[in-house]
């Protein structure tokens, strides 16, 4: 890394009032636990099941549209 780099790096842990540096495996461990899973059951599951596959069905048979913003919506 350039003198440049690590200044900016320096900077950036100052101002974010540390920096923690730990192995890529232990990142993705966090990661995971960070984001809520839910398992649903019964009818909730049953009817997002039948969503998704309406969803996608309707995907593959080109019946969707591709938005840039939800004002497109309209």
């Amino acid at each position: 890394m350039t003198t440049a780099t690590l200044n900016r790096l320096k900077r950036t842990a100052t101002k974010a009032r540390g920096f923690v540096q730990v192995p890529v495996k232990t990142y993705r461990q966090l990661l995971d636990a960070a984001i809520p899973t839910y398992y649903l059951t019964g009818k909730a599951a049953t009817d997002l099941d039948k969503l998704v596959k309406e969803g996608l069905r309707e995907h593959a048979e080109g019946k969707t549209r591709t938005i840039h913003s939800l004002a497109d919506l309209d």
